[in-house]
């Protein structure tokens, strides 16, 4: 199937995991498989390339990206919080490298069905694994006033959170709002269009898909798991899309990173703490030349920690 996903930050991605022919390596978020593809074809008949992911759309493409490279190749539908037990059922130890490409597919928006996009009028859906029960119609219809304005605002960052969850709530007592154009019809009517925010209703259908889909919540514990499969010397790679989960990211590596925890007040250390990784330099942004390509690349970030000896566990 054509998934229709380009891979961002593909070639800082393979520097850096710097990836070894014979290496081990996990994608946390495999998509159509275009960030494995690119890994596996640096492996040779010992290498090992595991993907996760929670959309069937994403599996079956990347089945199919996959099946003709020469390492192996493991792929489970599930959740990146389930790491560890998947790697425990196919019996894989420690790993080289490990990368988490966050947010939502360029498949997922472009596919109307999926209720990802306010361009297109669809049911409200936006659900990455279809298997949950929760979609962004019970969101939207069930939520009360209150919980709907501190979604938008603390997942959307909407300054106008509380004006639109008031619109939403008056409009549902008529009749439910079933589809993401009438969702997006009462964002443009409740609050201004600003000249270089792009669309008004963007804040809120990324805050609604993440409630839908428990993205922020799930990723700081996934990170530190992903941290204790690391090899020593081992990578991980982060990319992020918007600056909530970045900042989960940046705060989850910083602590990684840190040596003693001992109260400031301490004369010495007596708590022995030692860093789990070092950071691999400040995060990186996409080239120009990459932004003028795929402008959905535009918001990204590389973050990169790479696993110390002797850690504290």
């Amino acid at each position: 199937m054509n998934f229709g996903h380009v891979s961002v930050m593909l070639g800082e991605v393979l520097d850096a995991l710097d990836v070894k022919a014979h290496g081990k390596y996990l994608d946390c978020t495999l998509g159509g498989g275009g960030h494995a593809k690119a890994i596996a074809q640096r492996l040779d008949g010992d290498g090992l390339i595991v993907g996760i992911d929670r959309d069937d759309d994403a599996i079956h493409a990347a089945e199919e990206n996959l099946s003709d490279v020469t390492c192996t190749v493991k792929i489970v539908r599930g959740n990146f919080t389930e790491l560890d037990k998947i790697l425990d059922d196919l019996n894989v130890d420690k790993l080289d490298g490990i990368l988490f490409d966050l947010g939502v597919s360029s498949h997922q928006i472009d596919t109307a069905s999926r209720g990802f996009s306010y361009m297109k009028d669809s049911p409200l859906d936006m659900r990455m694994d279809r298997r949950q029960s929760l979609t962004a119609f019970d969101v939207v219809n069930t939520y009360d006033e209150a919980r709907l304005a501190k979604i938008f605002h603390d997942y959307g960052e909407e300054r106008f959170s509380k004006r639109i969850a008031a619109a939403v709530c008056r409009t549902r007592k008529t009749s439910p709002i079933e589809t993401t154009g009438q969702l997006a019809r009462i964002i443009e009517q409740t609050v201004p269009r600003t000249k270089n925010g792009g669309h008004p209703a963007k804040r809120v259908f990324q805050a609604v898909r993440i409630e839908v889909n428990g993205e922020l919540e799930i990723l700081s514990d996934a990170l530190k798991s992903a941290i204790g499969r690391l090899k020593v010397g081992g990578r991980l790679a982060v990319i992020t899309f918007h600056s909530l989960e970045d900042r989960i990211v940046k705060d989850t590596f910083k602590r990684a990173a840190q040596g003693c925890i001992c109260p400031k007040n301490f004369p010495v250390c007596v708590c022995n703490h030692k860093p789990e990784v070092k950071l691999c330099g400040k995060a990186q942004l996409p080239t120009p030349d990459e932004v003028n390509g795929n402008s959905r690349a535009s918001s990204a970030k590389l973050r990169v920690v790479e696993k110390l000896g002797g850690a504290s566990q």
